[in-house]
């Protein structure tokens, strides 16, 4: 069964897509910009997010406010912050593709770790969400995070990343998010997947996050799957605007940051 159209409720018609993650409630719970969900994605989307990442929950609740833009639905979990802070790498499958069609979901999401210690369990989680999301035709998003999202920096860098994100596509994943880095092309020319980079913690500033997104797409990167640096900017709806003068505008940095107050 063809996974072409749910895609396509994900990706614009320029093959690029601005995906706002705002999943971060499964790790955090209400944390700073996520207090009050309804009001969040209200921004998001009319800053003009083409897909919301989010959890079964906030799908559940809040599928009104979500009904104009694509759904990826995570289908793994992670510890919380409760015990002392989380590396927000996963454990398990929480949710089924069929309960995720349920609520109209477009695609799947599920974290990998390769050259973690739960390396073997998360590509294990992968492929059988994978397996299962492609009886229905539902595209999975495999986030490939070499050595997790604590890891250090030798495997922060290009070839890691390269290697995860091939590691995704090799096990049957539609389209990748993946870490940013400095020559980006060696990871997307090798990916013969979409790859979407993904945003990591708060940065300090909004203008150095959108020159790494004018480099990634420039280097290949079909978009972008970001959350804390959208939906905790001093303005998200102005920055979800200046993200998608990036990707679907042909925007410069510069241009994208003259959006912003």
């Amino acid at each position: 069964m063809s996974t072409t159209r749910r895609l396509n409720r994900i990706f614009a018609p320029d093959g690029r897509a601005l995906i706002v993650a705002i999943d971060h409630g499964l790790i955090d719970g209400p944390c700073p910009g996520w207090e009050d969900p309804a009001a969040t994605i209200a921004k998001v989307v009319e800053g003009g997010a083409d897909a919301v990442l989010t959890s079964y929950g906030i799908a559940n609740r809040f599928a009104a406010e979500l009904s104009r833009v694509g759904l990826i639905i995570r289908g793994d979990g992670a510890a919380t912050n409760l015990g002392g802070p989380s590396d927000g790498s996963a454990s398990s499958l929480f949710f089924t593709v069929e309960e995720a069609l349920r609520l109209g979901a477009d695609a799947m999401v599920v974290t990998a770790l390769p050259g973690s210690a739960k390396e073997e369990a998360t590509l294990r989680n992968l492929s059988e969400m994978v397996r299962a999301a492609h009886r229905w035709g539902v595209p999975v998003l495999g986030e490939m995070v070499p050595g997790g999202f604590d890891s250090p920096p030798e495997l922060r860098g290009t070839e890691a990343i390269a290697m995860a994100a091939r590691l995704g596509a090799e096990l049957g994943a539609d389209f990748i998010k993946a870490p940013y880095s400095g020559g980006f092309e060696e990871v997307t020319s090798k990916c013969f997947r979409p790859v979407v980079i993904l945003g990591g913690s708060k940065k300090g500033s909004e203008t150095e996050m959108l020159a790494d997104i004018a480099a990634a797409l420039d280097a290949g990167a079909r978009g972008v799957a970001i959350g804390r640096n959208i939906f905790q900017a001093s303005d998200p709806v102005a920055m979800t605007r200046a993200v998608a003068a990036l990707i679907h505008d042909g925007a410069s940095a510069t241009e994208a940051a003259a959006l912003l107050p």
